[in-house]
């Protein structure tokens, strides 16, 4: 199954970057996306959380583990896999999103930009554009 899907959420572990030896940059986390849910037999509103590995490549991954830490808020949009695995031993089911933008979640804080130019598959700090 695959499809678009934005998400917000809380990143739960430090973002992991590497380099393939083809030179493909990687970055992947995992996400705490919770929403407030009524509970009938409780009556009360309880927090359900949906945890997804974030995966980014190419310069969306390079500036992804420039900028985003564990424990900032932030919106995510890409492609969503559900997968299931089985190893063996234990077996259940991932869910994944392959970003196409990351970015802080605006709501919680503020945040600085620094807009780069790429060439090639590099990129170089441009100075901050000031009004």
């Amino acid at each position: 199954m695959s499809n678009t899907y934005t998400t917000t959420g809380l990143v739960a572990t430090t973002p992991r970057n590497l380099i393939t030896v083809e030179g493909l940059s990687i970055t992947s986390f995992r996400l705490a996306s919770s929403v407030k849910k009524w509970n009938r037999t409780s009556k009360e509103w309880v927090d359900e959380t949906n945890w997804l590995t974030i995966t980014s490549f190419e310069e969306l991954a390079t500036h992804t583990a420039k900028s985003i830490s564990k424990g900032d808020r932030v919106v995510v949009s890409g492609r969503l896999y559900v997968r299931d695995w089985d190893n063996g031993e234990r077996s259940g089911t991932s869910v994944e999103l392959e970003a196409e933008t990351i970015g802080h979640d605006l709501f919680y804080g503020t945040s600085d930009f620094v807009r780069t130019t790429v060439i090639g598959k590099t990129s170089s700090i441009e100075e901050p554009i000031i009004v």
